[in-house]
């Protein structure tokens, strides 16, 4: 599951909101809906998340929020580490080897270590 899938998920399941009811509101197939929450589709277009925050209703923060945890979903990553340093490169296959041996806190930690080097918010 992606960030914005688990996202998805909880909005309708808060507001008792059947797959298939806000697939056919937002005029995509239940099964598309069901492979962006279980993150077997890429991140949706804005297109698409545009209609899910009208569908929700979802304002300002909320709604930044929703649009970046799409981005931020992408189940199939790559990364080109050509031109830049040993060191990112080595990072970069590290993580590609082992992040599923990682359990949830231990990502969140790592995480936010990345986000605090980058000088982010969470």
């Amino acid at each position: 599951m992606t960030p914005f899938g688990e996202k998805l998920r909880t909005l309708r399941s808060e507001r008792g909101v059947r797959q298939k009811d806000m697939a056919a509101a937002i005029g995509v197939s239940a099964a598309y809906l069901s492979a962006l929450e279980h993150g077997r589709r890429g991140a949706p277009t804005w297109t698409l998340i545009q209609k899910i925050i009208g569908y929700f209703n979802i304002i300002w923060d909320d709604a930044e929020e929703l649009a970046r945890l799409a981005e931020a979903s992408h189940p199939r990553v790559k990364l080109d580490t050509s031109g830049l340093s040993p060191a990112a490169t080595e990072l970069a296959n590290l993580l590609a080897e082992n992040i599923e041996k990682l359990d949830e806190t231990e990502l969140r930690r790592i995480t936010a270590s990345i986000r605090a080097a980058l000088n982010q918010r969470p």
